[in-house]
């Protein structure tokens, strides 16, 4: 883990927050490779389970909340973890966390009695202090409360069907930490998929079979994935039944995705508080019935984390991050043999910046040829152009793989057709 950590900072995957300022409490700032990786994740997550199929549509719904949603949704009575205190340091603690320790895990004195701690940010709304909102601690109640917009303007959908949301959510954790396993903002990838009740327990398992093959697509090491469903007496206060996929982190076996059926839980009580009418009319028969709902849940930072994991490995003179190429930051990197050669600096120029019209690429001529290529390996970069004196008279160029670090010479005019056929495998 702390070899990850280091590397994310060295190489600008990820920072400390506010570092000049000496920190914020696990605040952590996703830098140049960092955010190319997490938008990566998005965009195929987005591509697969929205643009690809007929039956999920889109939504960015609103980070600040009316707190009647919150009320409606049971979050303002039910959204809590029960925290004790320590009677010495005063450090504060989740049961969960403490487990069968006795004492402070700070200093081992006394704790005191569990006390329960809502988990959502509270602010004010304008410049007085009357209008109390709330930062978001899921994206979910948004597409509830948007279902009837929704239903209106894209048109009466067949049953079943989705609503997805990528976005911010935010949680005052008691004991945040494991890097960015467990932060108090953090990314969600959400879905609610709308079925008949009769018909939930297929979609909930199409959806775990559809989870299990995402992980598998993005590269997260399937042995390390474990199936757990979680006791009634764990589950979310909306949940009939969830599943967690847990993963083999380096600092033990923890949560990564989640999936739950929320009944119809949401829309029933969104539908009661608000006095609207918020039920599905079937298109076909005029039937009207509130949709019961199955909830595939995956965090992005936790993604990220599961990733770097997974695809971190020490040989025996290089590190290398074995990032599928449909996620690696930077899909190649391309070199100069020498810096100080114009020539050779002018070819490479020009390659890259034709390469750069189609594929995301960056320009590399720091130190010699050797250091480059490992410095492309541990950032997961997958190809490495050298241009090189042959170059000038054949005008071809080295492609050199990172997995296997094998060259072969291609010629630069079919330079962006090889590499885009290689990102696709």
């Amino acid at each position: 883990m702390e070899k990850i950590v280091a590397l994310c900072k060295r190489r600008g995957f990820i920072f400390p927050g506010f570092e000049i300022y000496g920190g914020l409490a696990n605040s952590w700032d996703f830098g140049p490779l960092g955010v190319e990786l997490k938008n990566n994740i998005k965009n195929l997550w987005w591509e697969r389970f929205v643009r690809q199929r007929d039956d999920v549509i889109g939504l960015d719904s609103a980070i600040i909340t009316n707190s009647k949603v919150w009320e409606a949704s049971g979050h303002l009575k039910e959204f809590s973890d029960p925290l004790v205190e320590c009677k010495k340091c005063h450090e504060r603690f989740r049961i969960e966390d403490i487990k069968d320790q006795g004492g402070c895990l700070e200093c081992g004195s006394e704790l005191t009695v569990a006390k329960m701690f809502n988990l959502m940010f509270k602010t004010n709304l304008g410049p007085t202090e009357g209008d109390t909102v709330y930062l978001r601690p899921e994206t979910a109640q948004g597409m509830f409360v948007d279902f009837k917009n929704i239903l209106d303007s894209a048109g009466r959908r067949p049953l079943p069907f989705g609503i997805a949301q990528i976005g911010k959510a935010f949680r005052n954790e008691i004991t945040p930490g494991n890097f960015i396993f467990r932060t108090r903002e953090f990314e969600m990838m959400e879905i609610e998929y709308f079925v008949r009740e009769k018909d939930w327990e297929n979609s909930f398992e199409g959806w775990r079979v559809e989870m299990r093959d995402w992980m598998e697509e993005i590269g997260i090491d399937a042995k390390k994935i474990h199936e757990t469903e979680v006791p009634e007496s764990e589950r979310a206060h909306y949940s009939k039944k969830t599943i967690d996929f847990e993963y083999d982190f380096p600092f033990g076996k923890k949560e990564l995705y989640g999936l739950a059926y929320r009944g119809d839980f949401d829309l029933k009580n969104h539908e009661k508080a608000s006095g609207k009418n918020l039920k599905y009319r079937d298109p076909d028969t005029g039937e009207e019935i509130l949709p019961y709902v199955v909830e595939p849940t995956w965090g992005v930072e936790r993604t990220v984390l599961a990733l770097l994991d997974s695809s971190y490995y020490e040989e025996k003179d290089r590190t290398v991050l074995k990032l599928k190429p449909c996620l690696a930051p930077y899909k190649a990197a391309v070199f100069p043999l020498l810096a100080n050669k114009p020539k050779l600096v002018e070819l490479a120029r020009k390659v890259y910046e034709d390469l750069q019209k189609e594929i995301f690429a960056v320009w590399d001529d720091r130190g010699n040829i050797g250091k480059r290529y490992y410095s492309q390996d541990e950032i997961g970069t997958p190809f490495c152009v050298t241009v090189d004196f042959d170059s000038l008279e054949k005008k071809d160029a080295t492609v050199r793989d990172r997995d296997t670090a094998k060259q072969e010479r291609v010629k630069i005019k079919d330079l962006s057709v090889f590499l885009k056929e290689k990102l696709q495998n």
